[in-house]
């Protein structure tokens, strides 16, 4: 099938100056979007929407310099695939459109949203829409809890597509195994894990202590050679599923999975064993600084702590809990090699990344 072509005026440009020739038809109204920006030897023709009017033509050289007005055979554009919400707005209430979710995590082929109580009736809806919005996504679930206990697992609903809650996300070059419904994954802490990652070094020992499906583990393992991570969590879902992803990743050997309570695992197996421990648990992290130390060698090393904090003052309550906590076990801060705050994750609520170097 051939291409369409349109017929357009358009500024001829050197094509250093291209972002700037089509800033400025954007702003005046001008640019043809529905038309290809075309490459002409050392220039760059940036169609018009229609031939500009002496005022613009002025404006236009003011903010450009020299240019050349031609005509031009364009390609036209193929038509952008409709957001969610393009296609829900035509399903929606008007009334409604303002509170479809704007934003959604997905986790391999499944997208997971947080539906308002007022759009809660046509949830269909909101599915559907994302599944036609979103083609490689397969299912929609959404959020219908809030994280709870230890193993911090969310209940979801399906709202459209296939009921499956398993799924394979990949991310830094690995792909995790894992179902939704059975263990805590999110999507939003990418740039975590591989910062986290990125800092251990050749030859450390990690003890992950909510390790999960193993987002920080298996990352550590693909970046370092000569590593070794003990991943423990008390989920025997998401051990199983750590275990799945040691072995598709190439990580055997380098992340040992451990089922069990970290303060029991460490207690047994893993005192004075570790250069760096990562507590991933923002709900309860404080509550085991105690296990994080007794893990860590007698001459102390690196701890990634987490923390849910509220109120402007977040990253000064979280130093100050850590601080305290780290004081009660008779070892010491001797600084913060890093001090973030991760995401929001309410008004006025923050996730809080800590790296603390402990003695």
């Amino acid at each position: 099938m051939s291409q369409q072509t349109k017929k357009a005026y358009a500024l001829k440009v050197p094509k250093q100056k291209g972002e700037k020739a089509i800033r400025i038809l954007a702003s005046l109204g001008l640019l043809d979007k529905t038309v290809r920006v075309t490459p002409e030897d050392d220039f760059l023709l940036v169609p018009m929407a229609e031939k500009p009017e002496p005022k613009y033509i002025t404006k236009i050289k003011k903010s450009l310099g020299t240019f050349e007005m031609v005509t031009n055979e364009f390609a036209i554009q193929s038509k952008r695939p409709k957001s969610a919400l393009e296609v829900a707005a035509e399903r929606l209430p008007h009334g409604l459109r303002e509170i479809f979710p704007r934003s959604m995590d997905f986790v391999g082929d499944i997208a997971v949203v947080e539906i308002p109580d007022n759009l809660a009736k046509y949830k269909t809806v909101v599915g559907e829409s994302i599944l036609e919005a979103h083609r490689n996504v397969r299912t929609v679930l959404a959020k219908s809890g809030a994280v709870r206990g230890v193993c911090r697992l969310r209940e979801f609903e399906v709202i459209a597509g296939a009921p499956d809650t398993e799924t394979i996300h990949k991310e830094h070059g690995c792909r995790y195994f894992v179902d939704l419904g059975k263990v805590y994954f999110s999507p939003r802490l990418s740039h975590e894990h591989l910062r986290v990652a990125s800092q251990v070094k050749e030859g450390e020992a990690v003890v992950d202590m909510f390790a999960g499906a193993g987002p920080f583990s298996v990352l550590i393992a693909k970046l370092r050679s000569d590593v070794m991570v003990y991943a423990v969590d008390v989920n025997p879902d998401a051990v199983r599923y750590l275990e799945k992803n040691v072995t598709v990743n190439g990580v055997f050997g380098k992340v040992l999975p451990v089922l069990g309570d970290t303060r029991t695992v460490v207690h047994k197996k893993l005192r004075g064993s570790a250069d760096r421990v990562i507590m991933n648990l923002p709900e309860t992290a404080v509550e085991y600084v105690d296990v994080a130390c007794e893990a860590l060698k007698p001459e102390g090393g690196t701890m990634h702590y987490y923390e849910f904090v509220e109120g402007l003052s977040a990253m000064e309550v979280a130093k100050k809990h850590l601080t305290e906590a780290i004081n009660r076990t008779g070892c010491s801060i001797r600084g913060f090699s890093s001090a973030r705050i991760v995401r929001e994750v309410a008004p006025f609520k923050w996730q809080v990344a800590l790296d603390a170097i402990i003695s």
